[in-house]
């Protein structure tokens, strides 16, 4: 009896760690809600700049870019477009997201496993700190670095030490590839999902997928074929509106998310 009861246990922990050893049903995410987004305006964008984060501060957008030997972060005036400050990355480097929090922008790498810290008015270096892995996309939330490294896994981390805390992986689109990451005023976390035209909007808590927002047809066919993928997000401070744009696109759109 004893063996038996044994037997039953563990069964019943599988059950509860892999459902689908005991053909339950998981989450596929075909539940969540569809949002597209509405078109409000467009400014230009320098087309030569790989985008790989966006990140409102104030008045102040910043951008990251990539590709070894033309990586670099920049910060432009929101309303005008002047840009206030630049920096390049050494050519081994290939740049990833960014955040500012506090006095530091924090400017992630692709494959190096080296995070810039910056001052966030002359983009001149700080310092220098590692991790393991990938660095994707980066946002700053409450007193906690977001950050994203290709996978369906959010990786929070500490703002100052830049030292991982926990990890929340998502609990439907398991395969997909979270990139650049805005963390909204609402505490929730939107992302570009590689290689695609849809933006996951996600509860950074539980990891549970809230929206998935089209955000395909943006550009004119004659404009996408000389482009790369989507990527770049990021709130307007105080409002329900968002920039977008993408790799080597001549145009940064502001839109807010309808339903489909």
């Amino acid at each position: 009896m004893k063996r038996k009861r044994r037997a039953w246990v563990v069964a019943a922990l599988v059950c509860l760690l892999v459902p689908v050893a005991c053909g339950r049903p998981q989450p596929t995410g075909d539940d969540v809600p569809r949002m597209t987004v509405q078109v409000l305006g467009t400014r230009p964008h320098d087309p030569r700049a790989f985008t790989q984060g966006l990140e409102i501060h104030g008045d102040v957008l910043y951008e990251s870019t990539g590709k070894n030997g033309e990586s670099g972060v920049r910060a432009y005036d929101l309303a005008t477009g002047t840009e206030l400050a630049s920096a390049r990355l050494p050519q081994r480097y290939f740049g990833e997201g960014i955040t500012r929090t506090g006095d530091t922008l924090w400017q992630l790498t692709w494959t190096d496993g080296v995070a810039f810290a910056r001052d966030p008015d002359t983009l001149a270096e700080r310092s220098q700190v590692n991790y393991p892995g990938e660095g994707w996309g980066l946002c700053t939330r409450g007193d906690s670095l977001v950050m994203s490294d290709g996978s369906a896994t959010l990786t929070f981390r500490d703002p100052s030490s830049f030292a991982r805390t926990r990890s929340v992986p998502l609990t439907s689109h398991t395969g997909a590839r979270l990139n650049e990451l805005d963390c909204a005023d609402d505490g929730t976390v939107y992302a570009n999902t590689w290689p695609t035209d849809d933006i996951l909007r996600i509860d950074p808590d539980t990891g549970e997928v809230l929206a998935v927002i089209d955000a395909s047809g943006l550009l004119p066919p004659a404009d996408r074929s000389r482009t790369d993928v989507l990527n770049g997000i990021a709130q307007i401070p105080g409002t329900d509106r968002f920039l977008i744009t993408g790799k080597y696109w001549p145009t940064t759109f502001e839109v807010h998310f309808v339903p489909a």
